[in-house]
């Protein structure tokens, strides 16, 4: 009996691939004949799924946005639900900030692939709608931690929550930044520090 193959599982497991390579080798290697050769498949197989590499960048793109997205996700959950409002905000605001940056190895090599997808859809426009859908995600997470920090009394009052999201979204674009291109100069520790130090200087006095 031929083996049925599950046809989400199988674009998931070339989505992988791609992602391994671009890691390993650069997004610009990750063609269709090395994917194929990572994920162990012929190339058929993956035209199969893929109707060429523009599809798959865009499938890989959004796989790997919803990794960050799904752990983001579970630490926003618990800051923006009101039934745990009474909690230590300032502790689990950084939390979630936290998430975005390359603290781990992990974190790091998806910042990376990350800056690869953004960087190739300026001359890739296929991969630009995701790339916008992944920034306008990140400001409106940030737009929302602000404004409810704000409804708990817990920011200066008269802060412009427009430019203050844009700043925000800034320093934690610059800090990942740095630290996949040199994570040896700024680690985990120094990531942390400087997140803090901006936090708290949007806090209210007292």
């Amino acid at each position: 009996m031929p083996k049925i193959v599950d046809p989400v599982e199988r674009r998931q497991a070339v989505a992988d691939a791609v992602l391994r390579v671009a890691a390993r080798e650069g997004l610009e290697h990750a063609s269709l004949r090395n994917v194929a050769d990572e994920a162990g498949l012929a190339v058929g197989s993956v035209r199969h799924y893929f109707a060429g590499g523009p599809e798959l960048m865009i499938f890989a793109m959004g796989e790997l946005a919803r990794r960050i997205e799904a752990r983001v996700r579970t630490h926003a959950r618990v800051l923006l639900d009101p039934a745990t409002a009474d909690g230590d905000r300032r502790a689990r605001t950084e939390a979630l900030l936290a998430e975005i940056l390359p603290l781990d190895a992990e974190r790091r090599e998806e910042s990376a692939l990350w800056f690869s997808f953004v960087t190739a859809a300026r001359t890739r426009p296929e991969l630009r709608p995701r790339a916008a859908e992944m920034q306008a995600g990140l400001d409106e997470l940030i737009r929302r931690v602000l404004d409810e920090a704000g409804r708990a009394g817990a920011l200066t009052p008269g802060l412009d929550l427009a430019v203050e999201t844009r700043r925000l979204t800034a320093l934690l674009d610059g800090l990942t930044l740095q630290a996949v291109q040199d994570p040896d100069l700024v680690g985990p520790a120094e990531l942390r520090a400087v997140l803090r130090r901006h936090l708290d200087s949007l806090r209210a006095a007292g």
